[in-house]
């Protein structure tokens, strides 16, 4: 597929890059498409074990594009709002670990996005808001990404108020998994993502979708569910090779995905 608003690098540490650096990387219509596109292009390559996203220029995104919101019949925005929400479950559903590599601001659909991804690693310069409220639109769609990353109170201020966080106090918050000096952020990423790729494959995609299955089951609901996940997975060569590996007190062979 051609893109015309994405940069994607294939290899073990994939890369889907936002090149729209004038509009900071606005999150248009077509971005997004091009976007669930790029992630279902590098996750189907079977070199990749982790996917970075990142933004270039000086942000990494400041949500919805509003220029082409203005003026527009419900019609397109309910299309807007639904390619956005499968922007958001493509990154959740490829087996990959998505992480975000956060500089500059992440406003609205923006820290929904990153929100949204597996991990994130932050430029300690970078801000985060959501501040729809600001301009008459709150961020309703970003607003379920974040109550689940940060929780409810953190969640509310953010969204009643529209103040921007600093990288640490999202870090603190639970947003980001790390934060690191804005020449460190490419190799911060890289690192997180080697070390994932040590894993199996198999076993790290597996894990990853019990994880979005059980997160908002009751405790009963979620034990049900991942015991019979983690039977199903002992079953599988990689674990086997994993544990006879481990026994051995050797380093494991893992299959090709």
């Amino acid at each position: 597929m051609e893109y015309r608003n994405v940069r994607i690098a294939f290899g073990t540490i994939a890369r889907v890059t936002m090149c729209r650096p004038e509009k900071r990387n606005a999150l248009s219509l077509e971005m997004m498409r091009e976007l669930v596109a790029a992630l279902h292009e590098v996750s189907e390559d079977k070199r990749t074990r982790a996917i970075v996203l990142a933004g270039e220029g000086p942000a990494f995104s400041a949500g919805h594009d509003l220029a082409e919101m203005r003026q527009r019949d419900v019609a397109f925005y309910r299309t807007l709002f639904e390619t956005c929400t499968r922007l958001m479950d493509t990154v959740q559903s490829v087996p990959q670990p998505v992480i975000a590599r956060v500089h500059g601001v992440a406003t609205a659909a923006g820290c929904q996005l990153v929100a949204t991804c597996d991990l994130a690693v932050a430029a300690d310069s970078a801000t985060f808001a959501t501040p729809g409220v600001r301009i008459g639109l709150f961020c309703s769609t970003p607003m379920v990404a974040l109550t689940r990353a940060i929780g409810r109170k953190r969640a509310m201020e953010m969204l009643l108020t529209g103040t921007p966080i600093d990288a640490a106090t999202a870090c603190a918050w639970g947003l980001v998994n790390r934060v690191v000096a804005a020449e460190e952020l490419d190799a911060a990423c890289e690192a997180l993502a080697a070390r994932i790729a040590e894993a199996s494959a198999l076993t790290i995609g597996i894990g990853k979708q019990a994880f979005y299955a059980q997160i908002d089951l009751d405790q009963p609901k979620a034990y049900a569910y991942a015991k019979e996940v983690m039977s199903l997975n002992a079953l599988a060569a990689d674990a086997q090779e994993g544990m006879c590996a481990f026994l051995e007190k050797r380093a494991p062979q893992w299959s090709v995905r």
